[in-house]
């Protein structure tokens, strides 16, 4: 049975109103599900930021702690290096005492040497020159030391100086090195030879006699140092008297453990205990704000849920009620207002005309 016009308009104002109730319907849940989104964010940054507080006053008062325990572990570290400074001070003046008093016979006796040396050059009017040990290593060498000064003498005035020479040529030819090491050889040769001639024959008794007062020296030399070496070797430090200093040391080093034991106490205690402490009073303030952004959350899901299904009933009441007789393209308050303006002005007697006459407008 066709419908009148008034039941048409009825319709299509029905058809309007259960639209726009819809639109609000929806607009409504969109703006609950921003609100949520956004709530769950701020919700998200709130507890970070309790977080965030937490570790860093943990941090903090940890770094405190240890930065206390350090501060005294140091002054006693301090006081020990100082004690055990102390303690090697008195024993290396223990060793040198030690050392002077095993070898002042020997000292003694190679002063006595050394006297009777001088009196010797004296006497034979010896030069100056002749009287140094380096002569006696040029000339009459027989200890490694001697040896030794005169390879280095030999290396730098007939191997080094030569070619230094010849390096400060303004030009460097094979030729320039031959000449500069056979004028060496000869000045330098030819002076240690004229030197060594005529005081060896000058002056041979008293040379030879300084000789072997020089050998007694070198001998007794090197007592000297293997008794410093064998004292310095002595593990034995009871003779030097160093009771006070270890007792000084011991006592330090016992402060030292009782500090890091009290550091170790006060850092458990810290983990076990003042840290929760910390942490709750901390997150307290945090808690009740997060518990009243938890339960404005948990409001907002309640009436996004409500929401929800009061759209999804009103959809499905517009398919039931008005989808099939319009279809989908006309459920929307403008549309409606449209086809029912037809209606009015007699263009059309029926919904299913009036779509028709908006189509044909729509196309012009």
């Amino acid at each position: 049975m066709a419908q009148t016009k008034e039941q048409c308009l009825e319709f299509l104002e029905k058809a309007r109103e259960a639209v726009s109730e819809l639109s609000v319907a929806e607009d409504g849940e969109r703006q609950m599900e921003r609100d949520e989104q956004q709530l769950v964010q701020s919700l998200e940054a709130e507890r970070k930021r309790m977080t965030d507080a937490v570790q860093a006053t943990l941090k903090k008062r940890r770094q405190e702690i240890v930065a206390s325990y350090d501060s005294e572990m140091n002054k006693v570290q301090d006081r020990l290096k100082k004690a055990r400074a102390k303690r090697e001070k008195a024993k290396n003046q223990g060793i040198r005492e030690r050392i002077a008093e095993e070898t002042q016979e020997l000292c003694t006796y190679n002063k006595e040497l050394q006297d009777r040396m001088r009196d010797v050059f004296r006497r034979g009017h010896v030069p100056m020159f002749c009287r140094t040990r380096l002569y006696f290593s040029l000339y009459h060498p027989r200890w490694a030391k001697e040896m030794l000064r005169l390879l280095v003498f030999v290396a730098l005035f007939f191997a080094a100086l030569p070619w230094g020479v010849y390096l400060l040529l303004p030009e460097q030819k094979p030729l320039y090195l031959a000449a500069v090491y056979v004028a060496d050889i000869l000045i330098f040769g030819s002076l240690y030879v004229v030197i060594g001639n005529r005081t060896k024959t000058r002056y041979l008794d008293a040379l030879q006699e300084a000789r072997q007062i020089l050998d007694l020296i070198y001998g007794n030399d090197r007592k000297i140092k293997v008794i410093t070496a064998t004292i310095r070797k002595d593990k034995n430090e009871a003779i030097y008297d160093l009771e006070k200093y270890d007792d000084d040391i011991a006592r330090l080093e016992q402060e030292a453990n009782e500090v890091a034991e009290k550091k170790r106490d006060g850092l458990n205690t810290f983990e076990t205990v003042t840290q929760h402490i910390l942490q709750d009073e901390i997150e307290s303030p945090y808690r009740e704000r997060i518990r009243g952004m938890e339960q404005e959350l948990a409001e907002i899901r309640q009436q996004l849920k409500v929401t929800a299904a009061e759209v999804k009933e009103r959809r499905l009441a517009i398919a039931n009620g008005y989808a099939g007789h319009l279809g989908r393209e006309f459920l929307e308050p403008f549309k409606l207002q449209e086809l029912a303006g037809i209606i009015r002005e007699d263009q059309a007697s029926s919904i299913t005309e009036a779509i028709e006459v908006y189509r044909k407008r729509s196309e012009e």
